[in-house]
Order: structure tokens, then sequence, then C-alpha cells
């Protein structure tokens, strides 16, 4: 009975840290209001690094291409690619002034490094704004340029976007990589409206070429194959120079991984990352991914051996209610509506693959890009 009694008491502390995430943190991107900004008229480069990309540049890069913004450039990495990407390139090239073209060939010291091939397209962009996208993605809307920089103020020099993934239909594995995307694009964004800005997702990513060359680029972390977006803002990013835009016509959709196998290579490259971030954010999401595995192992366990079952349901409840109000809200926000009644399954899922990815990271270093 004491072991029982351990068990409750632990499982009712964290349902409480659960709910403060939920009511303190991801709040502030639930019901943030969306405000209209002004528009503003600056000259952008676009920054697309491809490695091997050809087919996906031939389907995409006519949606970056008409874009409706006056002054923009279009700077294209040919990544060391081993396909006919650079051929791909300089095709659009010739039938459009406006993209300039970066052909990157390995050297031993930077071999197949992204962060490499993209510091050499940064240095080869003409303007002081630039925004960042993949070979795979295409922006939703012709005003994706426009809506992404008129968060740029003159303090402001990081907009954080959203980048989402095609949908499938009848697709398991289309609905958790969604799913996960959406989690953490409420966490990213909500951290940053709270003042601590930890991340972004190179899909749909800006900053200033100031911002990049004042923090000496990627030199903090330019070993590491990963982390070109998401361990540079870490670095950056404070509460008083980053902005988030979430006006649906700045979103950019992604080609998702097509089996479980590629899209678990991919979340562990991402996930290796984390513990390179600053103190403060690892400990508030190890205690966030911590207690969300603890809120199902303690539930799980409790309703099996029924003990105080009516205030274990009670509890259980009340945490899914929270987090079934604050993720509606936030999906409906970046259209993501049809993930919302699969909560519950797509977390516990999700759940499990982070923690054998954890474990299998623990054990051997990803250390790719491509």
């Amino acid at each position: 009975m004491e072991i029982l009694d351990f068990l409750f008491y632990t499982f009712t502390v964290v349902v409480v840290i659960q709910v403060i995430f939920y009511l303190i943190i991801f709040t502030k991107f639930a019901f943030l209001k969306l405000e209209k900004k002004k528009k503003k008229d600056i000259p952008v480069s676009v920054i697309i690094c491809a490695k091997n990309e050809a087919e996906n540049l031939q389907n995409y890069l006519p949606s970056i291409i008409s874009q409706d913004y006056e002054h923009f450039e279009i700077v294209l990495i040919n990544d060391a690619s081993s396909d006919n990407t650079l051929e791909v390139m300089e095709r659009f090239s010739k039938q459009n002034k406006n993209i300039k073209i970066v052909d990157v060939e390995n050297t031993e010291a930077f071999w197949g490094n992204k962060k490499y091939a993209l510091t050499l397209g940064i240095k080869a962009s003409k303007y002081d704004y630039l925004l960042f996208t993949d070979a795979d993605c295409k922006p939703l809307s012709k005003h994706w340029i426009k809506e992404m920089s008129a968060h740029f103020i003159k303090t402001q020099t990081i907009v954080l976007g959203y980048g989402s993934y095609s949908k499938i239909k009848n697709s398991f594995l289309n609905k958790i990589i969604r799913f996960e995307t959406l989690l953490t694009a409420i966490q990213y964004f909500s951290f940053a409206k709270l003042g601590l800005p930890y991340m972004g997702v190179g899909r749909n990513l800006a900053y200033t070429k100031k911002a990049f060359f004042d923090a000496n680029g990627f030199v903090n972390h330019i070993k590491l194959r990963s982390g070109d977006d998401d361990l540079f803002i870490n670095q950056i990013a404070t509460k008083n120079n980053t902005s988030i835009c979430v006006s649906p016509e700045s979103f950019t959709e992604s080609k998702p991984k097509p089996t479980f196998k590629s899209w678990i290579k991919q979340k562990r490259r991402h996930i290796s990352t984390a513990k390179y971030y600053k103190l403060k954010h690892k400990v508030l999401l190890g205690l966030f991914y911590f207690s969300n595995l603890l809120f199902w192992i303690l539930a799980i366990s409790l309703f099996i051996t029924t003990y105080n079952w009516p205030f274990v349901i009670i509890l259980f409840l009340f945490r899914l209610i929270i987090q079934y109000v604050i993720i509606a809200s936030s999906s409906k926000k970046l259209n993501e509506n049809d993930l919302i009644v699969w909560t519950p399954f797509l977390e516990i899922f999700l759940i499990i693959i982070q923690l054998t990815i954890f474990i299998n990271n623990l054990i051997s270093k990803p250390n790719f890009w491509k």
C-alpha cells in the first residue's frame, strides 16, 4: 500500500507540473491574438540549400519565384550534389535574373557539412534580410515573403515561422509526423512569447545577415552536422530580438518522410542537437517530456490497480481536458484541426518513439544531414 500511496502522490505532482506547463506556458501561443503587421518593402534574400534535390527544386522552386514581393533574390546553394541539382538550378537561373547560384564543393575540413554550405550562401547574398527554407518546401501563399518580412523591426532581427507537412489520407505515419511538428511548434512559439526563445525550423526561418555575422555564424557548433537552425537560434535568440509569424499566408509545406525508418533517422538527427541547448532550455524541455512520460506510466499503473480510482480519474481527465483545449486552439491557428481528436493516441506513440530515439542516440551518434 505504501508503494501505491507513493505512486498516487507522484502522479498528483506530475499532473500539477503538466497543468503548469499548459496553463502558464502553452497558453501564450494557444490564446495569442494574431495582429496584422504593417507590410514592409525591404529587400530580402531567400536562401535554399540543396543536396541531391533536383526533383524537389523542379517541383517547388516555382512557388518561390512567383512570390508577390518586389525586392527579393533567391540564393540557391548546391551542396556538392551527386545528381543533376546544379543543372536544374542553372536552368531556372537562365529564366530568372533574381536567382544566384552558389556551387559548393566538398572540402576535407567540411565534408558534407550543411553549415559550411549555408555560410557560403549567406556571404554571397546581397541583402541584409535573410529568409530560409528547404528545397522540398513550398510557401502556401504568394505572400510568404511579405508576411515573414513584416515582422522585422529595428530590435527584432529573428522571425520564427511555421513549417507544416502535407497531409496524406489514411496514413498513421503522416499523422504522427504532423502531430510531432504541431507539438514542437506549440512549444517554440510559446517559449518565444514567454521571452525564452530556444529554436526555429529551417523550413521557415528568417534573420538578418548582421545577426549572423555578429554571432560569428555557426562557428560555435560548426563541427556538428545538424543544428543550423535550432542551435543557431538557441545561441542568439533573446526575448527582445525574436518575433513569431503565424499568419496562414506565412506557412510553408514540406513533403513528409515516406517511411518510419527515414523519419526516425531524421528525428535522431534533430533530437541529437537538444543536448547543446542552453541549460535553462534543457531543464524546461526535459521536465516537460519526463513529466509527460510519467503521466502515462503512472496513470496506466494506477488504473490497473484501481487504487484511489475516483481521484485518479479526476486528475487524469483534468489534465487531458486542459491539454485538449490548448492543442485544439493551437491547431486551429496552424491549420492542423484533423489531429485534435487523435491527441491521446498520437501522444502515447510519440512518447515511446522519442524515448527509443533518445536511447539509440546514447548508443550511437547520428552524424549526417543527407
